[in-house]
């Protein structure tokens, strides 16, 4: 998933903003992860990061989301990012809890 954020009336293309899939796709291709992984694995290659999960910039602990899969090892990364797509999905349509509902409804 990626967003492009709003232009300031200049002429260059502003980058686009990673989030979800997209954003962990970018951390794993940065690190030197190599799968078979498991759970733990990953967090250590990639420094137990926070994974923007939408084009606000809110994040959700990588570890937290694999807490939300059922499996804890991935033949690739492929597998790893099928896994997740769902918890970030649910994140972002606001299933976070009441006080994050509450932020997507609101214009600011």
């Amino acid at each position: 998933m990626a967003a492009r954020p709003p232009g300031g009336g200049g002429s260059a293309e502003p980058e686009a903003i990673e989030f979800g899939i997209a954003a962990l796709d970018a951390r794993l291709g940065e690190s030197d992860l190599a799968f078979p992984a498991t759970s733990g694995e990953i967090l250590r290659a990639l420094d137990h990061p926070e994974i923007p999960y939408d084009s606000k910039g809110r994040t959700i602990e990588l570890a937290a989301a694999l807490e939300e899969v059922p499996q804890s090892e991935f033949e690739n990364e492929t597998e790893l990012l099928d896994a997740l797509y769902p918890v970030f999905d649910e994140a972002r349509r606001g299933g976070r809890g009441f006080l994050d509902g509450l932020r997507n409804a609101l214009p600011f």
